[in-house]
Order: C-alpha cells, then structure tokens, then sequence
C-alpha cells in the first residue's frame, strides 16, 4: 500500500513538473517561464498584443534558441574569451536597464507634476500667433531696394524666392505659417506687432540673422491642446528628466579620479 502511495505521488510531482515544460530538448526540459518572460518583453513594447498566435510564435523562438544554446555549448563557446566579455557587457546593461526600471517605478511622475508643467507650457505659448511672410537679405541696402520694388507693384511672394536667404521659407514665397510671436527673435516680434493686418514693413528690421521685409497677413488667439490629450507626452517628459537628473546625481556623488569630457 505504501508502495502504492508513493508512486501515486512520485507521478503526481513529475506531472506538475511536465505542466511547467513546454517542450524537451535532447532530454532537456524547456521551462514555460521562458515564454512567460518573453511574451511579457514583447508586450510591454507596445506592438503587439497577446494572442494564440503569439504564444505559438513565441514557443517556437524559446524551442530554438534552446536547440541552439545546446548547440553553442557543445561547441565549447562558452569557454571563448570573447563570448565571457560579450556576457559580461550584456550582464552590466541588463543590471543598469534594472536599475532605471527600478527608479522610474518607484519615482512616478504625478498627476499634480504634469498639470503643473502642463500650465507652464501654456503660459509661455499664450497671446496672439501671427501668419507672417518675410524676406531675409544680408544687406540693408539690399532690404531697402526690395522695398521699393514691392511698393512699385513687385509680389511679395515672387522676391521672396529669388532673394530671401531664409532656407525654410523662401521656397514658399516666405510663408512662415502661424506662429506665436515669441518664437521669433524680440526685434521681428516687435515689428510683427506693430502691422496691422495686410501691412507690410516700410523700413528695414535688422536681426542676428541679417535684414527682414515683414508681411503680415493674419492674426488670431493662441490656441493650446487640452491638457489630457497632452497628458501622456508630457509625463514621459517629465520621466525622462527625472531620470536624467537621477543618473546625473549618481554620477556626481561617485568617488572617481576619472575626468569626464562633458
């Protein structure tokens, strides 16, 4: 009867043992722990998700990759210096990849942190965008030549291709789309706000850039997305400084005689 017992339990602990493996290789057993993990890092990529055809996708990969590591083994490349210092750059990645998941799960940025920036953001982009065209020359005199040529009935547009120094505009009659005025530099923004629609600069506006011909051709209210449709941009912003600021403390507080070059 004991006997009897202990078989019943021997094949009941092999078969618990067998739900565990999906598969053996050359009498080695493939652990499904290794599917598990191998689903959860596709998954948390965000490109897929799971499904029947993934699971089988992925057990065909762990089967391989099992087929070849015994492979590799019999070839004696573990023993190779090459792949020892190969494991160990891996095995340091791995370790700091850990680390920055560690400190990224336990220093969240919340809702009340990304409101905050959220209210910052938007307070810088308030005001008035302008749609503005403009033509960009080296020259003050030149500046003051195409002036006269658009008062005697030259297009705008036309000069501005032919003339304007200005890469991103020039081709398109200097159309600078809506803006906000202070994303320009103070002079234009100064000269933007003093036309009234439809006007043009009579003079010369000089910047660090060279000499502006200023067009304005519309105004509006600044307008700003809703802070949940911006929410998920900015706190991975925000992850991404405090993170940043986390691997610049450890970097400041370690004892080192080596000179960093930046």
């Amino acid at each position: 009867m004991k006997k009897f017992v202990l078989a019943a339990i021997v094949a009941a602990l092999s078969s618990a043992a067998l739900a565990q493996n999906i598969a053996t290789v050359n009498g080695k057993p493939v652990p499904k722990a290794r599917v598990d993990l191998l689903v959860s890092q596709v998954l948390k990529g965000g490109q897929q998700k799971d499904s029947p055809e993934l699971q089988s996708q992925v057990k065909d990969e762990v089967v391989l990759r099992e087929i070849f590591m015994q492979a590799a083994e019999k070839a004696g490349v573990p023993q190779q210096g090459d792949y020892k210092a190969k494991m160990e750059l891996a095995r340091q990645s791995i370790l700091i990849q850990e680390l920055f998941a560690d400190y990224a799960k336990k220093n969240p940025v919340t809702d009340a942190e990304a409101k905050a920036e959220y209210d910052k953001i938007k307070a810088s982009n308030s005001g008035t965008e302008y749609h503005a065209r403009h033509i960009l020359v080296e020259k003050e005199e030149d500046a003051k030549a195409l002036i006269a040529k658009i008062k005697a009935g030259a297009k705008f547009e036309d000069l501005a291709k032919e003339n304007s120094k200005d890469p991103g505009s020039a081709a398109n009659g200097g159309d600078l789309d809506w803006a906000n005025g202070k994303n320009y530099v103070p002079e234009f923004t100064a000269a933007l706000e003093a036309l009234k629609k439809g006007e043009m600069t009579q003079e010369p506006v000089k910047s660090q850039f060279g000499y502006h011909i200023i067009r304005l051709d519309d105004t509006r209210d600044a307008t700003f997305p809703a802070f949940d449709d911006v929410k998920p941009q900015i706190m991975q912003r925000l992850q991404q400084q405090k993170l940043a600021a986390y691997q610049a403390d450890l970097k400041a507080k370690a004892k080192t005689d080596y000179k960093f070059s930046n």
